[in-house]
């Protein structure tokens, strides 16, 4: 009846001259999934452009879909600059709305035409902070709120349209001694542990004092995100390259529930955030930093800095030219490979420390993951995140390693597989198996042999090594020395994903000592100057534990926040 009604309304209109606007749908596949638009035509007139359905991350995405469908109206054209930071976000938009138009039956290129650039004028303008922030991701945001709460005026500049930087794009995984969750899990644990773990795994090449920062702080700083609002799964598990269970995964995916508890614990503050602003150069006055120069499209900025500066701006694995320059462990770290990082991670603050005399530490050690996409660089479409259950095997569908051994052992022998490349599987109902097939990314069968027919595996090969390992889980001993064996590939239905090795984490940054406060060279503190993050080296030495990047951005931008409102 409601069809009828608006059928006959609309012949109204029409007879009367008025003219009718034409809904069209389109969906087109973004970055997470896929991304609906929705366009109204009138006469030829693009009058509404909406986005009603997506699964793009919360931060990165906000901007493009707010402003990309509002330039599609006010331009009548699809010839729109993508979003930094958001380009796959941007692309899907602009896709289906192209869609939609070819729907109403006109010519696409049309509303191509390019958009005029309107002369922007810049101005100068000085801002004045007792604390100023490069950088809205993890470190730089906890900063902010220490700084805050210590009764310091905040001004944080943050390169891209949102906040988030690594932090928003990681696995989401935090490490801590928690006897909580760990005896629930049957996982005997301590700081000790932990502090022995991440300086070995690390190759002892690492500061130990800012290990034992690391280790020892860790489990308050998971308290003090949990008194924010940050929720976490009850159970205890081990990140790829963690080498214990000791990884508490967040309940929003990824790094989005971190970024959402301190973003909002930042709201009704006097901190202010600078979206689209870049850091260019940290102002010094007789050898103690006092501000910083920054610059937007129309504004180019002096923040001065009463109190100290902070530098969070991330590390460098995606500045290809940069990682090049300093790799002496892999083979190529050129184009030919992906990076999982945010693309604001090019090593800008490393830079600007180093002309203030700032000394870098460890810049050789650049961290590959296993699980990369083919595809993107990042983890999308992973079949699972958490060792406990899955495995990895070749394009021959055989095990290579041991799945719980370190990143950077992971990666080296992910290399020598053929082409690089490598399955991840898992085994039973899995919500991220799901995820993955529905993304195009990830197959599912109901038995072994179905699953290695569709990824191109002699079904005889797979079913021995599943066998094998199933074995050695029952045994309590795997062939190749895995030591988790809590989890058996026995049971319907069967995942797999293709998956790489990816620029994952930058260790080597700039030197701090155990204030957040940054080194010259010959060891002393550069007044007034703090450093917090990927940005900084020296705490994962050669090899970064997976699940101690968001605890060191945690502890130590806490730190770093508020040594610079105490003027320490």
């Amino acid at each position: 009846m409601k069809k009828i009604l608006a059928l006959v309304l609309a012949l109204c209109m029409m007879l009367c001259g008025v003219a009718v606007a034409e809904t069209y749908t389109a969906t087109v596949e973004g970055h997470n999934g896929n991304v609906t638009v929705e366009v109204a035509i009138e006469d030829g007139k693009i009058t509404a452009v909406n986005v009603t359905e997506h699964s793009e991350t919360t931060g990165i995405s906000d901007k493009p879909i707010a402003t990309i469908p509002a330039a599609i109206v006010e331009n009548q054209s699809v010839a729109i600059d993508a979003v930094a930071g958001a380009s796959v976000t941007s692309g899907a938009i602009l896709s289906a709305v192209k869609d939609c138009i070819a729907q109403a039956g006109l010519n696409v290129a049309d509303y191509e035409v390019a958009v005029e650039e309107k002369a922007v004028e810049v101005t100068d303008e000085t801002l004045t902070a007792d604390v100023v922030i490069i950088g809205a991701g993890g470190a730089g945001l906890a900063a902010a709120i220490e700084a805050d709460k210590a009764g310091a005026k905040v001004i944080i500049v943050e390169k891209m349209a949102a906040a988030g930087g690594n932090t928003l794009l990681s696995g989401g995984y935090y490490n801590a001694v928690d006897p909580t969750r760990q005896q629930l899990s049957g996982v005997e644990d301590s700081v000790e542990q932990h502090i022995q773990q991440t300086y070995e795994g690390g190759d002892k090449v690492a500061n130990l004092e800012l290990v034992t920062k690391l280790c020892s702080e860790a489990t308050e700083n998971m308290l003090w995100l949990e008194s924010l609002g940050m929720k976490f799964n009850m159970g205890i598990t081990t990140a790829t390259g963690a080498i214990w269970p000791r990884s508490h995964k967040a309940v929003e995916p990824n790094g989005e529930g971190y970024i959402h508890v301190l973003l909002d614990a930042l709201e009704g503050t006097d901190v202010e955030i600078l979206y689209e602003t870049k850091a260019t150069e940290i102002l010094m006055n007789e050898g103690r930093a006092c501000g910083i120069k920054a610059e937007s499209a129309n504004v180019n900025y002096t923040l001065e800095a009463t109190k100290g500066v902070i530098i969070a701006s991330g590390g460098f694995g995606s500045n290809i030219e940069m990682r090049q320059a300093y790799n002496t462990i892999w083979p190529t770290l050129d184009e030919s490979v992906r990076s999982s990082n945010t693309i604001a991670a090019t090593g800008d603050g490393i830079v600007m420390a180093q002309a203030v005399g700032a000394n870098l530490v460890g810049m050789e050690y650049i961290q590959l993951h296993p699980l990369g996409n083919p595809e993107t660089g990042n983890f999308l479409g992973a079949v699972s995140g958490d060792v406990e259950t899955y495995l990895q095997v070749n394009l021959e569908g055989k095990r290579y390693i041991a799945e719980d051994s370190r990143r950077d052992e992971l990666c080296k022998a992910a290399l020598q597989q053929t082409d690089g490349l490598m399955w991840q599987l898992t085994s039973g109902e899995s919500l991220a198996g799901e995820y993955s097939v529905m993304l195009g990314y990830g197959y599912k069968a109901d038995s072994v042999e179905e699953l290695a027919a569709q990824i191109n595996i002699d079904p005889a090969v797979l079913v021995e090594t599943l066998n094998t390992y199933n074995a050695g889980v029952d045994a309590g001993k795997d062939e190749l020395g895995r030591g988790i064996l809590t989890y058996k590939f026995d049971t319907a239905p069967y995942y797999a994903t293709l998956r790489c090795v990816t620029v994952h984490h930058t260790m080597g940054g700039i030197e701090i000592n155990t204030e957040a406060q940054v080194l010259d060279a010959e060891g002393n503190v550069i007044p007034a100057l703090y450093a917090a993050g990927e940005v900084t080296g020296g705490i994962h030495g050669g090899n970064r534990l997976g699940g101690n990047a968001l605890a060191d951005a945690i502890v130590f931008g806490r730190t770093a926040g508020q040594n610079a409102a105490n003027a320490k």
